[in-house]
């Protein structure tokens, strides 16, 4: 069963139609990134999973939930997915390789909750970038997020699956109540829950200048997005993805936290940043 895409309204704008051509690139525009996760103060498993492909031009956070030896296999099933995909000239099979990877993923967490956990309820948020010339490409499920920072502005890409979400968009809660309501940890959608499983797709033109942050809830359940916004000004991904996860730490940070960041840098300023600070795959 093939899962179901959902296409923002803002994509389907920005790109009308699914297919989207790939033009030549006068001015390439090269990507570093770095990335790193941690257990938290509280729980003793980390239950995400980080993948980190800057040559594939290819990002994911993904968050499992279920305890041990479930929501961390889960996870990690994804992203161990995402990770065999390579390069691919057309945007639209890059696309479509991603969708098909996660596919399999919900599909083999399903069979491993019924052999290894008597069906027992687990899976996983997974958001995830892939960046092909000038157009960036969002997929996710669940409440891991894309932020974008451009022209000193940070907006989020992603719309969380949440209930704490739907009570916004329904008017029901206010921002400040959103903060701090009881089922702020209640998602509405994941990978591996159900065979069913709808992933929403945002399209947007990348440019020069854009650094972009993947993260689970641990992140920014704990640091605020001015504290966020503050790091990924910095030119140095490494010691800014330190640095937030430190502040984490300092809050108390109740969950697992991961982060991708990944920031766009002309070619000169590459190659000196390659070779003070090697990027590695996490």
């Amino acid at each position: 069963m093939r899962l179901a895409t959902t296409l923002s309204d803002e994509s389907i704008t920005k790109f009308p139609g699914r297919r989207m051509s790939d033009t030549t690139i006068r001015r390439p525009i090269k990507w570093n990134s770095s990335a790193d996760t941690n257990v938290g103060m509280v729980r003793e498993v980390n239950e995400d999973s980080i993948m980190s492909n800057p040559e594939a031009g290819l990002w994911a956070v993904a968050d499992g939930m279920g305890g041990y030896e479930a929501g961390d296999v889960a996870s990690n099933m994804i992203v161990s997915s995402l990770a065999e995909i390579s390069k691919h000239e057309h945007l639209a099979t890059f696309i479509d390789n991603i969708e098909d990877k996660i596919i399999d993923a919900n599909q083999r967490i399903l069979e491993y909750s019924n052999i290894m956990h008597d069906g027992r309820m687990l899976g996983s948020t997974i958001v995830s970038l892939l960046i092909k010339g000038q157009v960036g490409v969002c997929l996710w499920a669940g409440d891991s997020r894309l932020y974008l920072l451009r022209n000193n502005q940070l907006q989020q890409l992603s719309r969380d699956h949440s209930h704490v979400q739907e009570l916004l968009d329904q008017g029901a809660i206010t921002e400040e109540e959103a903060l701090s309501h009881p089922d702020a940890n209640v998602i509405t959608r994941a990978v591996g829950t159900s065979n069913e499983l709808y992933i929403d797709v945002n399209a947007f033109n990348v440019q020069l200048g854009d650094t972009f942050l993947l993260c689970s809830d641990g992140l920014y359940n704990a640091v605020d997005e001015f504290e966020i916004e503050e790091q990924m000004r910095s030119h140095d991904t490494d010691n800014a993805v330190k640095q937030l996860i430190v502040k984490a730490l300092e809050n108390g940070a109740p969950d697992n936290v991961s982060i991708v960041m990944v920031k766009s840098v002309s070619e000169n300023n590459r190659s000196q940043l390659n070779a003070l600070n090697p990027v590695t795959s996490h």
